[in-house]
């Protein structure tokens, strides 16, 4: 009986002469997503003013990305804690699209960290404008570049999503980051909102 491992799947693979970027006919979208990583890597390995275009070691970092990502989310702390919410995403959006243009090479935990503490800030920021669908969207995000040990990330989307009226889904949400991160205080106190709302929504 064949396996995975003795089975041979042709592939529809297309190599461009001229850029060397590879596509694909499949309709597979994993196959797809995987092909575009590999074409941005390529692309990024071709812009490299190094000696034979060859990569640098992935440690150290570039410590002048890192310190301008850390002074970017200080710059937007600062004005957060000013009052200037609407300065203070601009800082943390600029700070991410820094993080997230990092050389595919470098350690990616070191990315997921930075990313994450970005859209949770972005997030806090959004919803002291009461802009409760962007705080969630970038909740979300920040969850899903660090799951564990991301209790502000997890409480502020379930947040989010009470102060739209979106209750069920509010407490599945805060159901979830309770098992990812036990009896976090703040998380156990807001499911108990989003019970009791649901309880009045129900007899109302």
């Amino acid at each position: 009986m064949s396996s995975e491992l003795d089975t041979f799947t042709m592939l529809p693979l297309q190599l461009d002469p001229q850029t060397k970027a590879i596509s694909t006919t499949s309709g597979s979208r994993a196959l797809q997503a995987e092909l575009a990583s590999l074409n941005t890597l390529h692309r990024s390995l071709l812009a490299l003013e190094t000696p034979n275009q060859v990569p640098p070691p992935p440690v150290p970092v570039n410590p002048k990305r890192s310190a301008n990502v850390s002074k970017l989310r200080e710059s937007g702390n600062n004005e957060y804690r000013k009052g200037k919410h609407a300065d203070a995403v601009k800082f943390y959006g600029l700070g991410l699209q820094m993080a997230l243009t990092r050389p595919l090479w470098e350690p990616q935990q070191l990315v997921r960290e930075e990313v994450a503490a970005l859209y949770a800030n972005r997030a806090q920021a959004h919803m002291a404008l009461q802009s409760w669908a962007e705080g969630a969207a970038d909740a979300e995000a920040s969850v899903e570049a660090k799951r564990v040990g991301n209790s502000k990330a997890w409480w502020r989307r379930g947040k989010c999503l009470m102060e739209m009226g979106r209750l069920p889904e509010a407490r599945e949400w805060v159901s979830k980051g309770l098992e990812m991160e036990g009896d976090e205080g703040e998380l156990v106190a807001l499911l108990k909102d989003v019970d009791t709302r649901l309880g009045e929504k129900g007899s109302s």
